[in-house]
């Protein structure tokens, strides 16, 4: 065993299976089966029972219990008194009904008095506010705050909320939009396009030739509406396919990621259109009670050409780049 405390005499560590340069403070108590690795930090007043795993390097600070059923990713934080719950329905001197595993994935930090109800997962590099009560599982690098949790912001944006900020480009009609539409590039790989509006006393019309104004020719549509603002949907990349978003109405928050670059735009009038192309990581969250997004898509659906979990994305990424 590779710990290392400012007492050992002031703790109580059945466990064996401890890495190396782990340190554990005074009056800490782990049961026999938990599994800690190397390089943590297990602050004073921390009870960690059998069925706990907890990855490398993952600070827990005081105050903190984690109890059966929850494993710990490596560098995750997690804050003073944040409290891990394991039993929907408890009832004392009732045994606890076997759930799903609680999960805090790899980066992950949790703040400071946060609530975890059970078989939830906090997704890669995600935050967890202070005080926050999770009763829903997180995305990768979404903020969530408040009761119940909501998604706030992601990681490492750079909250690009709308006007187009560059001057329209001149592009080639075989891989850009008619010199017409304005275009700004969010990040490489995700491009907004700002689509001609024509407008009269009857309103205004917003027409879109696939051949001449889209940068790539769609053969599928649909459709997602009467989504909840507090739900979160796509959280996932196409490994071929490329994707068009419009706010038909309403308004959307869509987050994107291409592994070196993040950021947030807001989608809320049908003149915008969102190309997300392949390997591109992106969520939708924040619908309006009116919103409805209009998805065009390059492919038919195929599931073996989604990427539904972050860590999967990135893995994707590295290989894809070393071709």
């Amino acid at each position: 065993m590779g710990t290392n405390h400012d007492d050992r005499s002031f703790a109580v560590i059945q466990s064996t299976d401890i890495g190396s340069g782990t340190k554990i403070w005074q009056f800490v108590v782990i049961l026999g089966g938990a599994k800690i690795g190397r390089d943590c930090n297990i602050c004073a007043h921390v009870f960690i029972e059998n069925d706990v795993t907890v990855g490398d390097r993952v600070t827990v600070k005081s105050g903190v219990q984690l109890w059966d059923g929850i494993d710990i990713a490596d560098d995750v934080f997690i804050g003073p008194n944040a409290t891990f719950t394991n039993d929907r329905f408890p009832r004392s001197r009732i045994p606890r009904q076997a759930s799903a595993r609680t999960v805090v994935s790899k980066g992950a930090s949790i703040g400071a008095a946060a609530t975890i109800l059970p078989g939830v997962s906090i997704g890669e590099l995600a935050i967890v506010g202070a005080g926050a009560v999770v009763t829903r599982s997180v995305p990768a690098r979404a903020i969530v705050i408040g009761n119940p949790a909501r998604i706030a912001g992601y990681v490492d944006e750079r909250n690009i909320y709308q006007s187009l900020r560059k001057p329209a480009q001149a592009y080639h009609l075989k891989d850009s939009p008619s010199e017409s539409a304005q275009l700004v590039e969010i990040i490489e790989g995700v491009y907004l396009f700002q689509l001609n509006v024509y407008e009269d006393i009857r309103g205004s019309l917003t027409p879109i030739e696939f051949r001449k104004d889209l940068p790539f020719v769609p053969v599928r549509l649909f459709f997602a509406y009467g989504v909840p603002t507090v739900e979160t949907r796509g959280e996932h990349a196409h490994k071929t396919c490329h994707q068009l978003l419009i706010a038909s109405s309403g308004s959307i928050s869509v987050s994107v990621d291409n592994g070196d670059q993040s950021a947030t735009v807001l989608l809320d009038s049908p003149n915008k259109a969102l190309h997300i192309k392949p390997m591109i990581w992106a969520a939708q969250s924040k619908f309006t009670s009116d919103a409805c997004l209009a998805v065009l898509a390059s492919e038919p659906y195929q599931d073996s050409d989604y990427i539904r979990s972050y860590s999967d994305f990135l893995e994707s990424l590295k290989i894809t780049r070393k071709d």
